[in-house]
């Protein structure tokens, strides 16, 4: 358990910004916001997917904010998303760069001729973030795959 410590003014709005960050990549990925989901990157970020998590290779590997675009519009396949942001974790924290750890259980909706399923993808993110023009921004994400789940619905 970690001790609590008082932190500055300064320090409560960067946290709190990290994870408004977090929270609205799962945001625009649920309304379909690619731009909006790409705005929140630098230029030069680096995208990394490892699809079993326990592979050390990855399965994707993106080094700029315009590859994400084709990315983030293959989500349109859905008729429907909604990812539920878990634990938020900010590992490293100065006053322009930041690390962090954050969980999602991502849940994707398919309806062909009337048979609807349900994917749950359990992930983790482990995010380098960089202030840029007092806005936090993903420098790197890391996205790890735990499991997948698919449920038939009625």
């Amino acid at each position: 358990m970690s001790k609590h410590v008082s932190i500055s003014p300064a320090e409560a709005a960067d946290r709190l910004a990290i994870r408004e960050l977090v929270e609205a990549y799962a945001h625009c990925a649920d309304r379909r916001d690619a731009k909006g989901q790409m705005a929140l990157f630098t230029a030069d970020t680096r995208f990394v997917v490892y699809m079993n998590a326990k592979d050390p290779k990855p399965s994707q590997e993106l080094h700029s904010r315009e590859a994400l675009g084709p990315v983030f519009a293959d989500l349109n396949k859905y008729a429907a998303t909604m990812h539920f942001v878990g634990q938020s974790t900010i590992l490293t924290l100065t006053a322009d760069r930041g690390t962090g750890e954050a969980y999602c259980l991502a849940h994707h909706l398919t309806i062909e001729a009337e048979k609807r399923q349900l994917m749950i993808a359990a992930l983790r993110y482990y995010d380098t973030f960089v202030k840029v023009d007092d806005s936090w921004l993903f420098a790197e994400r890391l996205l790890y795959v735990d499991w997948i789940e698919a449920r038939a619905l009625s």
